[in-house]
């Protein structure tokens, strides 16, 4: 992307469509990969120095402008039961509309000749990062030599002994029910 580039005058995400506007189903294809800003959720993000892969196409509408396609990133995080650094590649579908008199939350701005696709693409970005990242499926958790679970100085990683409790006295006969006498192997 070079900044006399006619498609990007204002910058990496925004595109010249002047060409096209008003040419109800016009396309434009965008297949490149763009630095973005950090997208930063409590569980993953996205680093301010990843590329973002886009492989969209723009098509002039009657009243606006649609976008569909692909956008990709590399993310990383924390896996939610060890706590180790995870990463992994995040592809998500995009299908976005582009208004001149945009809906908040439903729908993008739409400038006269340029359309800024960033927020659209942040936006799918950060829907689609996980939310409770894995290091693998069958991860056990943290290290209990590791991670004790108390966190009070010089305590005990032994589990304390259950305290004694009373029986109801409406249940006590069936403290001397055994499932060993001669009828029990065909109950089960």
């Amino acid at each position: 992307m070079k900044a006399e580039d006619p498609q990007r005058p204002d910058g990496r995400f925004v595109i010249g469509i002047s060409d096209i506007r008003g040419k109800v189903g016009a396309h434009r294809a965008i297949v490149e990969q763009v630095e973005m800003g950090e997208i930063v959720l409590e569980s993953a993000h996205v680093r301010s120095s990843t590329m973002v892969d886009l492989d969209v196409d723009l098509e002039v509408l009657a009243d606006g402008l649609a976008m569909t396609g692909t956008v990709g990133a590399g993310w990383t995080g924390e896996c939610r039961r060890c706590l180790e650094v995870v990463s992994g590649n995040l592809v998500a579908t995009i299908d976005e509309i582009f208004e001149v008199r945009h809906s908040e939350g439903e729908t993008y701005r739409l400038g006269y000749d340029t359309v800024d696709i960033e927020p659209a693409v942040r936006d799918t970005l950060a829907l689609n990062l996980p939310m409770t990242p894995l290091c693998q499926e069958n991860c056990v958790g943290p290290d209990p030599e590791r991670f004790p679970t108390s966190s009070e100085p010089g305590a005990s990683l032994e589990p304390e002994a259950e305290p004694a409790r009373s029986i109801d006295p409406r249940w006590a006969a069936l403290s001397d029910v055994t499932f060993d006498g001669p009828d029990a192997a065909s109950d089960r």
